[in-house]
Order: C-alpha cells, then structure tokens, then sequence
C-alpha cells in the first residue's frame, strides 16, 4: 500500500430519468442512459440559500463516471461529472437569479482510485488524464491532498499541469516540492480574492500532518504553518470571511490551530472551513462555539456533494460606508450532504430530464467514457456470482470480499512458480482491500476498484508451521481486545490511513439504528434505500434523501489464506505482501526462538501484484 495507494472505481455511464415534474411518485426511474434502472429516492426539501453558498467536493479519487453498479447503494451515487458539471452550471444560473454568492470547492486526494485515475498505460502518471476533466469545472478554491504527494511524478504533474490552470487558486499552504534543488509550494500558500458581490475572501489550502510523502515533497506540520512571517501577514488584514479549505478531518484534527491563530488577529470575522480526508460526512458548527463559523466535510468517492450556506453580512466595504461598525450577532449557518445522482441534482435545479443537461456537461460524460475506453477498463475476467461487501458482511463468510481474498490468494500467487508445491500460508491486510464487488461483469475497472495497491509479495522459507501459525492471530492482537496500540494507529494516520475511522463511522451508523426503538420499523415502512444515515454535531438532519443504514461487521486487520495439513515441525513458505515486511519479521522472531530471521531471508514469491490477484482468479473461478 505504499506507492500506488488508490481507492477504487467503477465506470460505466448511467443517470436517472426524472420528468419535469417533482411532485410527482415518491420513486424516480434511474434509466437516463443505456444500462438497467433502478428507483431512486428525490430529496427531502429545498437547499437553504443564503447570502454565501458552497458546493463542496472532496475525496473524489478518480470517480468521475460515477457509481454504476445496481446493487444499493450505489445508485445513489451514479451521477458522473457530466451530470455534476450541468448541476454547477444551473446553481450557478439559480445564485445569479437570487443575487447571491456560490462558490465551488475541493478538499483534495484527486488521485488514486479509480480505473480513470489508476488505469493509464505504462510510463503514464496518475491522474494526468482524469484531472483534466476536473479542470474543466469553474472551482472557486482548491486544496491539496495526501494522495498527491505519495508519488512525486504525481506532485510534480500537479504543480506542473493542474495547479497553472486555476490562477492562484489551488493551495498547498503547507506543502513544498523540490525542483532542481529548489523547494517552493506545489500550488499557491493562500489567495485573496473577491466574490461576485463583493465580498473580500482570504483563503487558506491546508493539508493535514501526513508523514507519507514522497522524497522531494514537504509537508510543514500545522502548528509550525501558523508560526510562519508568510502566515502572519497572509491574515493581518481583515477580509469579509476567511474561507478554510484543507486536506483535513473537522473533527479530531488541526484545524484548532489554525481558527484559533485567526481568531487571536480577528475575534469577530466569519470563518467558513470546508475539511475532508477520512471520508465521512461531518459537521461541526463552531470550533469553539463563538457562533460565527462552521466546518464541513463531505464523504468520498463522489458519494456526497456537500452544501453549506451562511447568511453573512453585507461586504465590509459597504457597510462601512455606512457608517455601520462589526456585526457581532451570531450567523445562520446551513448544511446539507447531497446524494449525486441526476433525481438529486434534477430536483435542486428546477430541471427535469430533458432540460438539465449542458452541452459542456454532455462532452465531459462522452470524454470520460472515450477515456474509459482508451484504458480498456470494460476488459472482463470473468462473471460474479453475487455481491461480495467488505463490511456488510461478516468475515469469514461466502460474502466477503475478504474471504474472497483469502481464497484468492494461492490460486493467483502460484501461477507459473516453482514454489507452488510447498505448503504455504499467505498473509495480506485487509486495508489493501478497498471497495465491494458486485454480481455480474468482473472488469479491470472493478479489480483497480476492489484492490487498487500494487504491492508485491515476498516470502521466508523453511519456517516451522507451529510458528507460521501463529504469525496472523500475534499481527491481529489477539487477546487485546482486538484494538491497535495507539502508536500504532496514530502512525498509520500520519501515512494517510483513514479506514479505521471511515469504519468507525459506518458502525456508529449501524449501531445507532440498531438501538433506536423502532427504527428499522419505520425506515421499512417508508421504504427508504440504503445510503448513509448521518448524525454530527450541526443542528437539523444534514442528509438531503432519507436512507436506512447498511448492516456492518467488524474485520481483523490482517487475513490469511488457509493453513496447509501439516505437522506443527513441517517447514512451509511463509508469503507476506510487502507492506507488512518489518512487521511480520519482529512477530515472527516473537512467536519462536530456534533462528532469528531478517531480511536476508527473505525473498521475492511471484512477480503477480496484489492489484492483480482478484482478477488471475476471476478469470480461473469465474467463468
């Protein structure tokens, strides 16, 4: 999981069908293209407007055809970029009628996930290709994220070919790469800018305190960030609001820091914060509860665009011709986690399904599927038999993708190898495993989607299988009540893992459902669609379509494939994915005593990469 780090995909192109009318069923037709339907809910009720909106995107990761397998949720998600473009387009037509603000921002990781971003030829560089679609779309602001600095190629394409296009736009506050020996910010440290009505911006792009970068990229700790001349001055002037983007959770973070050395200079000036990076909706309506900002973070995978207004004052510039001094009452603040599909986007505009798309709308959907095209992501392995989950369903079972894994693992790494006859146990974590597979066609598109990291895997040989054995259930924490150690769990967040919180929050979901008396009851009788059920710390319901929330079961961090019927003193190959090499030695010279191994033991298995082990498999299994 160390140099490739995506996420995960599936593109073919599809939207919903809803007619002119929104009064009418409760269940829209998702049939706008050539693939099968399936119902989907509209939303709730009308967004907020106010003075300042934003659209907020975040963690998007190469899904830009959207999410196109019928089994739910993934319907809710099928609008593509097209559709996401002819919706900015007709809000920005909606902010202009109404004569407010509406800006359009992202909180970065555009890399890494997808067969768009991930499926380019060899000697290509991740994400060229697909941002191109992103730099099509008028973004007001944006951020850098962790998984643009995990490959420098991919850095220095950013700051080369992304970050130009958008004139000062795109930050990298705390963020350098090195270029001939010369270390500057990959985007810009902060912009100022005017909105439409006026209104003065100071705007910041920060990126969380992640250690996994690249050689040749910095990433500059927040707390010394705000210690900076450049910082100092970049805030000593008061603007109308400063507006906050970063690569960062709103919740559980540094984003303290930062407000709080605002505040020290400005007590009274609105702060709008737009986070992201642990995939989740988030909300919190005040870092210290002064009633004058908000933060907002929304989701991943373009399963959520996110929605704040705020009724903020009249531009300084104005009332100060009035004579008028600080406002210092509190501010309304609205939030809304919008579902992407065309009944969403459809609804929100006014337009039905003849009159929503744009002619630029239509020529992003048509490039994107030619991209498709050009990667050769229909290319099939074989057929699903049904949907495998990785947490909706409990480990081990028939459902599981990580049980799927496990089973996958010694028919793909034996392929052609000479070691195919020694008995052996194989060893992966189950984080290299990122997204569920559906019943039907198993494209490259769905194995980048499903294993996205292209880690080799090594091997000891001769180890006694009384100590092989017990390697898997030592790396699980056995008997530790199945929780990390803290300095463990707080380095893998430093290196961009964010599954163990995106877990937490999908079980707190579940959980909470569970516990609600009558709950499922009435989610059953309105016949509500699985999606996500969010609660955070903002008043109100933040979802904008009701959902009922998907079953979860917990997952050991590490999987294995089945043990060989051997004698305990039996010597067997012991195969390991690379990630975990450092790891697996200290337990291994742990669980036994007769020979101390290191690195010199160890030796490549197979030249097969964990990103093609569902698909050598599919391709046997599944047809």
């Amino acid at each position: 999981m160390k140099s490739t780090f995506a996420v995960l995909a599936s593109l073919v192109a599809v939207a919903a069908a809803c007619g002119d009318d929104h009064d009418h069923a409760h269940g829209h037709v998702h049939a706008k293209r050539e693939f099968p339907s399936a119902p989907l809910t509209r939303p709730s009720r009308p967004l907020q407007w106010d003075s300042v909106n934003i659209i907020h995107t975040t963690d998007s990761h190469g899904w830009l055809l959207g999410h196109q397998k019928p089994s739910f949720p993934e319907p809710n998600y099928s609008g593509d970029f097209g559709d996401f473009s002819s919706f900015v387009t007709h809000m920005k037509e909606l902010a202009l009628q109404k004569d407010v603000d509406l800006l359009l921002v992202d909180s970065g990781d555009l890399h890494d996930g997808t067969g768009l971003s991930d499926g380019y030829p060899t000697g290509g560089v991740d994400a060229h290709a697909s941002n191109e679609f992103f730099k099509q779309l008028p973004y007001d602001l944006l951020a850098i994220g962790n998984h643009e600095l995990y490959i420098y190629n991919n850095t220095l394409d950013m700051y080369r070919n992304f970050a130009p296009r958008f004139n000062g736009r795109y930050l990298s506050s705390n963020v350098n790469i090195t270029i001939d020996g010369v270390s500057r910010p990959v985007g810009d440290r902060f912009a100022k800018f005017k909105t439409r009505k006026g209104r003065q911006v100071t705007a910041l792009g920060v990126l969380f305190d992640f250690t996994g970068n690249d050689f040749n990229t910095t990433v500059q700790p927040v707390e010394d960030m705000v210690k900076e001349h450049w910082f100092t001055e970049a805030i000593k002037d008061e603007p109308d609001f400063f507006l906050l983007a970063g690569h960062m959770p709103v919740s559980r973070d540094n984003w303290p820091l930062i407000f709080n050395a605002v505040r020290a200079v400005h007590p009274l000036t609105p702060i709008l914060i737009l986070g992201g990076h642990t995939h989740i909706r988030d909300c919190r309506e005040s870092l210290q509860l002064d009633g004058r900002s908000m933060s907002l973070e929304s989701g991943r995978y373009m399963e959520t665009v996110g929605w704040m207004s705020a009724e903020l004052p009249a531009p300084k510039i104005h009332r100060r011709h009035n004579g008028e001094d600080h406002d210092t009452k509190n501010i309304t603040f609205t939030r809304r986690y919008l579902d992407p599909n065309r009944v969403t986007y459809e609804y929100h505009t006014g337009r039905g399904n003849f009159s929503f798309d744009t002619a630029w709308g239509q020529s992003i959907t048509r490039g994107l599927e030619k991209l498709a095209k050009t990667f050769d992501l229909s290319f099939q392995y074989g057929v699903a038999p049904h949907d495998f989950t990785l947490s909706q369903s409990p480990f081990p079972s028939n459902n599981s993708v990580l049980s799927l894994m496990a089973e996958a693992m010694p028919v793909a790494l034996t392929v052609n190898n000479s070691r195919a006859s020694i008995p052996n146990i194989m060893i992966t974590n189950s984080g290299s495993l990122r997204f569920d597979i559906y019943s039907g066609p198993f494209t490259k598109n769905d194995q980048l989607t499903a294993s996205p990291f292209a880690d080799s895997f090594l091997y000891i040989a001769n180890v006694p299988f009384s100590a092989a054995s017990q390697v898997l259930p030592a790396l699980n924490n056995a008997g530790a009540n199945e929780r990390r150690d803290i300095a463990v769990e707080t380095e893998l967040y430093a290196r961009g893992y964010v599954g163990a919180r995106y877990r937490e929050w999908v079980q707190e979901m579940y959980q909470r459902d569970l516990e609600t008396e009558g709950a499922s009851a009435r989610r059953a009788a309105a016949n509500l669609t699985l999606g996500y059920v969010t609660t955070d710390s903002c008043p109100g319901v933040g979802d904008d379509t009701p959902h009922t929330p998907l079953a979860f079961f917990d997952s050991p961090d590490f999987i294995a494939s089945a043990s060989p019927e051997v004698t305990d003193d039996a010597p067997i190959d012991l195969v390991f994915v690379d990630f975990i090499e450092s790891q697996l030695i200290q337990i291994l010279n742990q669980v036994q005593s007769e020979k101390v191994f290191t690195t010199e033991d160890v030796g490549t298995y197979t030249p097969v990469l964990a990103t093609e082990i569902l698909g050598i498999f599919a391709q046997q299994a599944w047809n």
